[in-house]
């Protein structure tokens, strides 16, 4: 089978210094000739599919469907942002949102923070506008505007100077993308894809090639792999295969780094569709799967939770706080008694209760300014993430 029409084409850069090399012109969606062989790719296509649905259909189960949103969202942000070189964990976000991160590093935390404002953001715009190149740089202006680490680099607009990945500069770069000319070029025809020219494809296809290609064209001078993450989403929730925005890969991406990189490289070395599409369709089953039994998990350890507070007496508060608890599992005690609408004594009793029945723990050691943790709900949530 030939791979050739698969396969782009190189485009010699500048040769200021003696130094030649070239850039890489993907060719457009989706792979023509040959097509992709899908007769692989059904029994994937087929386990992943049922495990979105199992996934979607566990969102309408639950008993508030926002409680487990807002962490997993941030779940997400963390773990794509790490993938970039930050540090911060789960427990360092939550903390930055409180003002209260000593030794976090603040920049980490922020670009955290922006990723959880640009996946928001996005999630609202695609109830009135389609996913398309306008969308993609206004998610990105979100992403990166005010970033020490790529702030600058022209937010919300399509590059307009040459990058490159690896390396000190193209000429010993490990992979250089399209010429800055060619870029809007490319994206054009990936928009045209995303509208209906891979129709005929199914939607979890067509996101996998989608990404791969946003990956290869790079069109921002940074953020092109946290956005490109977050276009997986996106698609799933456009095109209506989910409900929630419930499914990240940044997991299983991160726990494979390597072997990700390797299918993106292969793909446009070899025209290896196939194999990366696979890979893809593996992860969505992955993942869909373990946010699943994540999803169970917290609302079986909520729910049991909740009995053990209202078999003590006068546990109004500490109910009311576990149940803000569940939507932020780290809290002070100023914080629960604004949300909860209590006295700061109350809250303070309610606390002391979740922290006898061991639902929350005290996490700063500090006589003032308090800090607790509902800590078996977030040890839920970062579970896989510690060595990944």
């Amino acid at each position: 089978m030939t791979t050739s029409s698969r396969i782009g084409r190189s485009v010699p850069g500048p040769s200021g210094g003696g130094e030649r090399w070239a850039a890489y012109l993907p060719p457009p969606l989706p792979p023509v000739d040959p097509p992709l062989d899908m007769g692989a790719l059904y029994p994937l296509l087929d386990a992943a599919t049922t495990a979105l649905g199992r996934l979607d259909g566990m969102a309408g189960t639950l008993p508030d469907l926002g409680l487990v949103l807002y962490m997993y969202i941030r779940k997400e942000a963390m773990l794509s942002s790490q993938i970039e070189g930050t540090q911060s964990s789960l427990t360092d976000l939550l903390l930055f949102e409180m003002d209260e991160a000593p030794g976090v590093p603040p920049d980490d935390a922020a670009e955290v923070l922006r990723y959880v404002r640009a996946m928001d953001y996005g999630l609202e715009r695609l109830k009135t506008l389609p996913l398309s190149l306008r969308l993609l740089r206004e998610i990105h202006a979100v992403l990166m505007t005010g970033a020490p680490r790529g702030g600058e680099k022209q937010p919300g607009a399509f590059r307009t100077s040459q990058n490159w990945i690896g390396g000190t500069r193209p000429g010993n770069a490990a992979f250089v993308p399209p010429p800055p000319h060619e870029v809007l070029p490319c994206m054009a025809a990936l928009e045209d894809f995303l509208h209906g020219k891979g129709g005929h494809l199914p939607v979890l296809i067509r996101a996998a090639l989608a990404h791969a290609q946003f990956e290869t064209i790079h069109p921002f001078l940074d953020g092109n792999g946290r956005l490109g993450r977050l276009l997986i989403t996106f698609m799933l929730c456009a095109e209506g295969l989910l409900s929630e925005p419930l499914l990240y890969l940044s997991l299983y991406l991160k726990t494979h780094r390597q072997v990700y990189y390797d299918h993106l490289q292969a793909v446009r070395t070899q025209g290896a569709w196939e194999a990366w599409v696979a890979f893809f369709l593996e992860g969505v089953a992955e993942v869909a799967q373990q946010a699943t039994q994540t999803a169970r998990d917290l609302t079986a350890l909520c729910q049991e939770d909740q009995r053990r507070v209202r078999a003590q007496s006068a546990a109004t508060a500490a109910f009311n706080i576990h149940a803000y608890l569940q939507r932020r599992p780290m809290t002070k005690i100023p914080e629960a008694a604004d949300i909860c609408g209590i006295s700061y004594p109350t809250a303070m009793r309610g606390l002391t209760v979740l922290e006898r029945l061991g639902i929350v723990r005290e996490i700063t050691g500090r006589p003032r300014h308090k800090v607790f943790v509902y800590e078996a709900y977030m040890d839920i949530l970062k579970r896989g993430t510690e060595h990944a």
